[in-house]
């Protein structure tokens, strides 16, 4: 079925604007783009592609999918984690607002992206997104202060691209996500559509040991289950019949501090190492947010709508998906891509340096 005029992709500008953000290592403008290209491409039209409609996850669906046809698998992964990227300076709207980031146990003002990757063997590539839109204002009783907040939680989104991704057929066989989306709603919704979780769990999560204690009530912390390293044990969180596996990984952190990390899984024939070997590919969702904020200009973008910001944002993960490709034709990983990139402006930029001294110094002569 073609496509309505109002729903096609410009992709003659997302192609320019996505290699722009790429190329960058600074601000990324309108009017830089188009002073790039020498005014071949002018700046109304730049800014005439960032506001003409809102891209979103079906635009983006449409893009990799042919990727994904190619390297989809039966135990392929997709991964959801949400970022926060510091907006500090920006006006405040609907997207540009206060979130608590649990990474700094405070409120930072930003934009908060939640997104979905696939990944498995053959590579790695963004499924979906989703602006968390704080788009409604209201009087906070204790400061009296006007506050924002969303009328869709994170959660809501996550199973809402959940089921994007059954509807479009994408082989799969886990979930992988971290504490923030280990609710109950959450398990039970991707279990009843007939996939299997791994989530990182709190330690204070209520479970039963067996079917009696959970029919009589007897719940206990995970914590207090005294579990050891590489033991794995089946059990009932509170409110759910399916049984599940609970282990806890040890980690010694990077300034040598030991970490523990509690783990649910669904698919009760894995073992523990294959439970904690499937859990580690979630790192790649890290691994995303990084390259998106250092090397696709996420914020780097002066625009100042809720439409143009959340464009350029779309772009922005675009790149990403235009890096991992380069990536896997290459063998370069993103940021040797980029150092690439840099060091041959750096060269370009010496040698047009080099070409100024010597008409600067015929002009001296003269």
């Amino acid at each position: 079925m073609p496509l309505k005029k109002s729903d096609s992709i410009d992709m003659g500008m997302l192609d320019i604007y996505s290699d722009y953000l790429i190329s960058s290592f600074s601000y990324t403008t309108a009017t830089g783009l188009a002073a790039m290209l020498d005014n071949q491409v002018s700046h109304d039209k730049v800014t005439r592609f960032l506001s003409n409609r809102e891209y979103s996850s079906k635009d983006l669906w449409k893009l990799v999918k042919p990727t994904i046809r190619v390297i989809e698998t039966e135990d392929g992964c997709i991964l959801f984690d949400d970022t926060i990227e510091e907006k500090e300076y920006t006006d405040s709207n609907d997207i540009i607002c206060w979130h608590f980031d649990h990474s700094k146990s405070r409120n930072v003002k930003g934009v908060n992206i939640l997104s979905s990757i696939y990944h498995n063997n053959q590579g790695t590539v963004p499924l979906s997104f989703e602006i968390v839109k704080k788009d409604q204002e209201f009087l906070d009783p204790e400061t009296g202060k006007k506050k924002r907040r969303s009328s869709i939680n994170k959660n809501e989104y996550f199973r809402s691209m959940f089921k994007q991704s059954l509807t479009n057929s994408i082989k799969f066989k886990y979930v992988l996500a971290d504490i923030w989306f280990s609710s109950k709603e959450n398990m039970e919704y991707i279990i009843e559509n007939g996939k299997h979780f791994i989530f990182a769990i709190k330690k204070n999560r209520s479970v039963a040991l067996s079917s009696k204690d959970k029919a009589k009530g007897k719940f206990k912390s995970v914590e207090s289950l005294n579990l050891k390293e590489g033991e794995i044990i089946k059990c009932f969180f509170k409110g759910m019949d399916t049984e599940v596996l609970i282990a806890k990984q040890v980690f010694t952190n990077q300034d040598g501090s030991t970490g523990i990390l509690y783990l649910a899984a669904s698919d009760t024939g894995l073992d523990f190492n294959q439970l904690t070997s499937i859990y580690q590919k979630r790192w790649k969702v890290e691994e995303y947010h990084k390259s998106i904020k250092s090397n696709t200009g996420l914020a780097k973008s002066p625009t100042k709508t809720v439409l143009t910001q959340g464009n350029h944002f779309f772009a922005s993960i675009y790149s990403y998906f235009k890096l991992e490709r380069l990536t896997n034709a290459s063998k370069l990983n993103h940021f040797a891509l980029k150092s690439k990139l840099y060091i041959k402006a750096l060269s370009v930029s010496f040698n047009e340096l080099q070409k100024l001294k010597s008409q600067l110094g015929e002009g001296v002569r003269a």
